[in-house]
């Protein structure tokens, strides 16, 4: 990765996250290497508190690495999970990519009477569906979360362009949402009605960075007020949207795996004056898949 100019970025968490990164600062032999600030290590926190596992926190600046993390994963990305090798003390094997280390987790994990319910249905087909899902939240909603804060005056597509290609994402998801309830599967406010998932989980860290938005980009976000969405079915969406948003905020996992709003504020002004090297930024400035 690109050096960078990180003076402004915090090093460490804060507020409930640092509470949190506290109480598993000990030794374990699993381990989360994480930047309090990456939402994709946010969600692989999350899954390992939603599933009450055992584990230990190791904050990483991703910009000044340490030797013995990037012996573990030479690619020297967050989130990286060290997974214990049977017999061999203190060997790690290495697991990397969100999606991939919160599905392993939710697999490896999955004795209901110690770490609580599954986070894919028990269906074959209604986990292939949330999958589906999945990737439309991966490869749709992020990238245009990233294309939306990273606009900049001359770039060759407006900010309305990606105000309104950022939220099509949104509510192609939140339809789907409806129609789940029409199907039955009742009124909770998760993806799947009552019953929070992986689909909820893997939209949760960039529902929280929302405010930045509103925050850096001008005309902010744009998602209607209610009364305001301009017809029936559009009102029905952004009820619905509003219904999950603010389930998913008020989540405990959410909330503890959080820093203070002001570190998110100053880590993210790279983004909106789109001068930060991340990948994920340089990936998007090039139009390519996120890593």
């Amino acid at each position: 990765m690109a050096s960078v100019d990180t003076t402004e970025l915090p090093a460490h968490t804060t507020g409930l996250a640092a509470q949190l990164a506290g109480a598993h600062a000990a030794e374990h032999p699993l381990k989360l290497y994480g930047g309090w600030f990456c939402p994709f290590v946010q969600r692989s926190w999350m899954v390992l508190q939603e599933k009450r596992i055992p584990y230990q926190y190791v904050e990483v600046n991703p910009y000044s690495k340490a030797p013995e993390f990037l012996a573990l994963n030479p690619r020297g990305l967050v989130p990286t999970l060290g997974v214990p090798v049977d017999g061999q003390k203190g060997k790690k094997k290495p697991l990397y990519e969100s999606a991939i280390i919160c599905a392993y987790l939710d697999e490896e994990y999955g004795d209901e009477d110690r770490y609580g319910p599954g986070l894919l249905p028990e269906d074959a087909y209604d986990r292939a569906r949330c999958r589906l899902w999945i990737d439309h939240v991966g490869n749709k909603i992020i990238p245009g979360f990233y294309r939306f804060i990273q606009h900049t005056p001359e770039k060759e597509y407006s900010i309305e362009e990606a105000r309104s290609n950022f939220l099509g994402h949104i509510k192609t998801l939140v339809t789907e949402m409806l129609e789940n309830e029409s199907g039955g599967e009742g009124g909770g406010p998760w993806f799947l009605g009552e019953r929070f998932s992986l689909v909820d989980i893997m939209l949760a860290p960039w529902a929280k960075r929302l405010f930045l938005i509103d925050h850096y980009k001008p005309g902010g976000l744009g998602i209607p007020a209610a009364g305001q969405a301009g017809g029936d079915e559009e009102e029905k969406i952004w009820a619905r949207w509003r219904k999950w948003f603010d389930a998913i905020t008020s989540r405990q996992s959410v909330k503890d795996t959080w820093s203070d709003d002001e570190q998110y504020i100053v880590a993210y002004r790279r983004y909106a004056e789109d001068k930060t090297q991340s990948e994920v930024a340089k990936a998007t400035r090039k139009g390519e898949r996120l890593p």
